[in-house]
């Protein structure tokens, strides 16, 4: 099977976000402050894998004090002492012998060649990777909610977008309605978010997430709509975007990049911001007062022999260009290579491939609400 098929196939496990409305508030938004603010980090993930010796993972943070620590469920508590414990002085978590926390054999996560149901052949050809359809990754996940110094975070965060999407913004400060449309790949159709697979504990993907941040925010009446298709690129994007522009909404996030970059003939550069400046130009010939926010795509896994992380951040370089005069852009691509420098990438994901977690959708919706709500 051909990588692009596979490409193809493996994003279209995410079922479709075809015309999905809502405007009220439900629960499960894990804080509506962003995590780089918040002396409170909130079900940060971590998966812990045996390679010999004591298991251990790293927080993003060093912990001051964990507060708790849980199965991603939430069904199982871990006890601190018993289950793990924190190096001194650090952010590593090591799991001592008797724990009740898993603790996933590396073989586990790098099955025999072939054995996947998709072609996810390692880079290094040891093996293939794990696929994670629903939650397979997150039940091998542990999550942490604790306390931390502030301030350190390291890329420069996301800031209110007032010179670059006044109009939508204006709107919100006003109390007036707001419509949103969200149209992307899989990612922003919820790929592997809990409450998109339908498992415990039911968070929502980040469009919904940014929508419960805007209605704790502001008085406005938020209506959204996502439109977004798993498997799909900015260029089937510009085929289809005709249904996106006659909403003639307020605001427009357009999430595009991952498909865009994957397979051995990656979309160019030249023609990815053609087909997602096509797609700004087509909805604004409906509504010239729509604004957008272009989101730069997490990283995928580079273990997985077809991702391209190189060509996401040269996308992401030349996305920028775009901010201004009606677009912001929500950089999570510079957000994922921060969070590994640190960070495991299978702490993070929801597919072992190419998607977010719960905690990963949590950060897009934090970076994109943080160019929307002023702090």
């Amino acid at each position: 099977m051909n990588s692009a098929l596979v490409i193809v196939l493996l994003m279209l496990i995410s079922l479709p976000a075809f015309a999905q409305a809502g405007s009220s508030a439900q629960a499960g938004v894990d804080t509506t402050e962003p995590f780089w603010k918040s002396p409170v980090m909130v079900g940060e993930s971590v998966l812990f894998v045996k390679r010999g010796g004591q298991a251990s993972g790293k927080l993003l943070f060093a912990p001051i004090k964990i507060i708790e620590a849980k199965s991603s469920s939430g069904k199982l508590a871990y006890l601190e002492g018993k289950d793990y414990k924190v190096k001194p002085g650090t952010n590593e978590i090591i799991i001592p012998s008797g724990s009740a926390i898993p603790v996933i054999p590396a073989k586990t996560l790098t099955p025999p060649l072939g054995s996947q149901p998709f072609d996810l052949k390692r880079r290094d050809k040891k093996g293939d990777i794990l696929f994670g359809e629903k939650d397979e990754y997150a039940n091998m996940q542990v999550v942490f909610t604790y306390e931390h110094e502030t301030g350190n975070w390291g890329p420069v965060p996301p800031v209110y977008a007032k010179q670059d999407i006044p109009k939508v913004l204006q709107k919100l400060n006003d109390g007036e309605p707001v419509s949103i449309v969200f149209f992307g790949d899989s990612i922003t159709a919820g790929g592997n978010a809990s409450k998109f697979v339908n498992v415990p504990p039911f968070l929502p993907a980040y469009p919904e997430r940014v929508i419960q941040n805007l209605e704790h925010a502001y008085k406005s009446k938020i209506t959204y709509k996502n439109y977004s298709v798993g498997g799909m690129t900015a260029e089937w994007g510009l085929k289809n975007v005709d249904k996106v522009a006659a909403e003639k909404a307020d605001l427009v996030v357009l999430g595009w990049g991952m498909n865009d970059s994957s397979g051995k003939s990656p979309r160019p550069i030249k023609d990815f911001v053609r087909d997602i400046g096509g797609q700004m130009d087509i909805i604004n010939k409906k509504n010239a007062d729509t604004e957008f926010i272009v989101v730069a795509s997490m990283l995928p896994n580079e273990d997985c022999y077809w991702t391209n992380p190189q060509v996401l951040l040269d996308y992401r370089d030349t996305v920028r260009k775009l901010s201004g005069g009606g677009v912001a852009i929500a950089d999570l691509t510079s957000v994922w290579e921060a969070l590994l420098k640190t960070k495991n990438y299978l702490d993070m994901t929801g597919n072992g491939v190419n998607h977010p977690n719960d905690w990963g959708h949590r950060l897009y919706a934090d970076v994109v609400s943080a160019l929307l709500i002023k702090q």
